[in-house]
């Protein structure tokens, strides 16, 4: 689902209804949790629903759902590679794949052909293998009487040495995930696949029906879908694991499963964390993307070709905004944080009284609160001290490469690890086009805004300006690069440290200038926060396990989850929103409104309403648990196959970063039915609506 926030005045209805899992007992209310596949909820499926997942099933939904790099989730729809995800998933690669003549965000794609099938620049895609507990051997480099520094530096050398062995022994993706606030620590390996072609995306405008003032509410009319295809060496892959499609859908009251990649949660942190969060990081974040919007907007107010290069990260920013917003509302209603504190302070009462367990694990939550005061001391160097821009982004990233691939893998910078070259040169290399002109509005932005908050003398203003104007900074900065092209970015590369050093590229002298700066900052962090963040994480999650066992799930950290509910509609503005909306629903709020922006109808569907099943149902809703990241997810049933596509969650849900309610947290789908409905008699593609359903 898309990152989103919900305004206070909403928050306020649901408050008194949420069941916080920030120390969840041994009993998970029904139909809540992001659920690691090691570690499914048979209990609770089987007591609720009378189904238990087996082993095969589980291994098939894995092997089915794939993660989409760039911030979503996926799933395998034909045996050919064919992938659905949302419109507004592929929104950056559609972008991408646009020209000033060709907007497929605007007009929508389809290639009828496999050579009509576009290659996205620089997407990348994971299907999780396996995945193997490696706790032990994590916890087997700490040694008594390491300070919290010494230990974080142990940890980070043993979880690099873990990904290299893996990603040498098996070629695939390694990555070593925390969980349970580092009570376990697990290794996830990935097929990686790079090469994606787009296969179909609709119209914007039917993919976002009714815009921002329609977006996360319920009832929705939203065919938010997009389908690509995963090639390697230059052939559509072949997969035994794919869901296949059931377009009747799930009926009202049937059990569905959503198995997708929720990115972050906060449902286990202290309440001294949720307090920073709500006093100083949100705060902070608001300011700076309400700033960065501003100018975007005025940015894509100079022309239809500006409005076009910005739009993703307008929608994006936008999104970001209501979600923070949302959870700023949230955290400022005196009743979630009273009851956070007084769960925190009924599970440290029972620590607190087992004699082994206060010795080990009660000293954590005031060692995090002081670590979180310490935080906020140097909160605006470390959120203004940045560039913005993707060629700035990049001549950073180049100015560290060179230096860290040199070090020994366990001591570099995280995202430079070997397990993590292969990826990141993807990135570098991507022949995405480069927009100048957007480039120089958003590098002078930074610097004026890290000068306005940082003041003139701050070392990082200077060292990036070096006594010259923001705006006169970015001009002669991107106009005098040579980073615009992929070669001379693998040129650096390729020529190491040398090449960096004598580059007088005017992007990479600043990156050179400013790099100590954002070192220093950034290890500063570590030693001061982070360093003491996650040995007192570990003892809490020692302490959870200690005295309510696993039977809960951990935060979600944009991995693999499957979540589980009922379709069902809910209580909403003294009436109940109904657990589908049909095609008719889209037409009459399109006629309801004049067929004015944002609820206007593409030509193609005001067009062709005639040779539709108007009763074919569009969009509905689920209890499954879910949060930003599932976006794209699959939603099937008992026999694994798809009845529908997450895009995302409900106004009354927003809340979920911290809490879920059943009562009215409710995941949003486009329903299966509705896609071939579309693809069939709106889009002519036929021969595409066979190879989903298997004919």
């Amino acid at each position: 689902m898309r990152k989103n926030f919900l305004c206070s005045r909403l928050r306020l209805l649901m408050i008194s209804a949420f069941c916080s899992l920030a120390f969840v007992g041994v009993q998970v209310p029904a139909d809540e949790g992001m659920w690691t596949f090691d570690n499914p909820p048979t209990k609770q499926l089987n007591e609720r629903y009378g189904f238990t997942p087996t082993p095969e099933w589980l291994d098939h939904v894995r092997l089915s759902s794939v993660r989409f790099n760039d911030g979503g989730s996926g799933s395998f729809v034909s045996p050919h590679g064919l992938a659905l995800t949302n419109h507004h998933v592929a929104f950056g690669q559609l972008q991408k794949v646009s020209t000033p003549q060709k907007d497929y965000v605007k007009d929508g794609f389809y290639a009828r052909t496999p050579a009509e099938e576009l290659k996205c620049p620089d997407l990348e895609v994971n299907v999780l293998m396996s995945m193997e507990n490696v706790t032990a051997r994590v916890r087997g480099v700490l040694k008594s009487g390491q300070s919290d520094k010494e230990a974080l530096e142990a940890r980070k050398a043993e979880i690099a040495k873990i990904e290299k062995e893996s990603l040498d022994a098996t070629g695939l993706r390694s990555d070593v995930i925390s969980l349970y606030q580092g009570g376990e620590y697990w290794l996830y390996r990935y097929k990686k696949y790079t090469d994606l072609r787009l296969v179909f995306a609709p119209e914007r405008q039917i993919a976002f029906f009714g815009g921002d003032p329609d977006n996360f509410t319920y009832p929705r009319y939203d065919l938010d879908m997009a389908l690509f295809r995963v090639y390697e060496n230059d052939k559509p892959i072949e997969t035994p694991n794919y869901l296949k499609w059931n377009a009747r859908g799930a009926a009202d009251g049937e059990l569905v499963f959503v198995s997708g990649n929720p990115g972050s949660t906060s449902r286990l942190e202290t309440v001294a964390q949720i307090e920073n969060a709500r006093d100083y990081y949100l705060p902070i974040r608001l300011k700076i993307l309400n700033a960065r919007l501003d100018v975007l907007k005025r940015y894509s107010s100079e022309g239809s070709e500006q409005a076009r290069q910005a739009a993703n990260q307008i929608f994006g920013i936008s999104n970001s905004l209501k979600d923070l917003t949302g959870m700023y509302s949230g955290l400022l209603d005196k009743t979630l944080i009273e009851k956070r504190q007084k769960e925190e302070a009924d599970f440290r009462a029972l620590v607190a009284g087992n004699p082994e367990w206060n010795s080990r694990y009660a000293s954590a939550w005031d060692e995090i609160a002081g670590a979180e005061k310490k935080a906020v001391s140097r909160l605006k160097e470390s959120r203004y001290r940045t560039t913005g821009g993707r060629l700035a982004g990049m001549a950073l990233n180049i100015v560290q490469y060179v230096a860290e691939v040199k070090k020994p893998d366990g001591v570099r910078l995280d995202g430079f690890h070997d397990s993590q070259l292969e990826s990141l040169r993807f990135r570098l290399f991507s022949p995405a086009p480069v927009y100048p002109h957007l480039e120089e509005t958003l590098l002078a932005h930074s610097l004026n805004e890290a000068m306005e908050e940082l003041g003139a003398n701050d070392p990082f203003v200077k060292a990036a300006l070096e006594g010259g104007t923001p705006k006169a900074t970015a001009e002669t900065l991107v106009a005098g690069t040579k980073l615009k092209e992929v070669a001379f970015r693998k040129s650096l590369i390729e020529g190491g440290e040398a090449a960096v050093a004598a580059s007088t590229d005017p992007m990479i002298a600043m990156a050179r200038r400013i790099d100590p700066l954002a070192r220093e900052i950034r290890k500063w962090f570590e030693d001061n926060v982070e360093s003491v963040d996650t040995s007192a994480g570990e003892k809490i999650g020692k302490a959870r396990f200690a005295v309510y066992g696993k039977s809960t799930y951990p935060d979600a950290t944009f991995t693999l989850r499957l979540s589980y509910g009922a379709v069902k509609g809910y209580p909403m503005n003294g009436t109940i929103a109904p657990p589908f909306t049909t095609l008719y629903g889209l037409y009459d709020r399109a006629y309801s409104f004049g067929q004015k922006p944002p609820f206007d109808l593409p030509d193609r569907f005001a067009q062709r309403r005639d040779t539709l099943n108007l009763s074919t149902p569009m969009n509905f809703v689920s209890t499954c648990d879910i949060i930003g990241g599932n976006s794209g997810s699959p939603v099937i049933n008992r026999q694994a196959e798809l009845v529908g596509l997450i895009f995302d969650g409900n106004i009354e849900g927003l809340v979920g970063d911290y809490v879920y309610n059943e009562s009215n947290n409710r995941a949003v789908a486009v329903h299966t039915g509705v896609m071939i409905e579309a693809l069939r008699k709106v889009y002519e593609a036929g021969a595409l609506a066979d190879e989903l359903e298997g004919r």
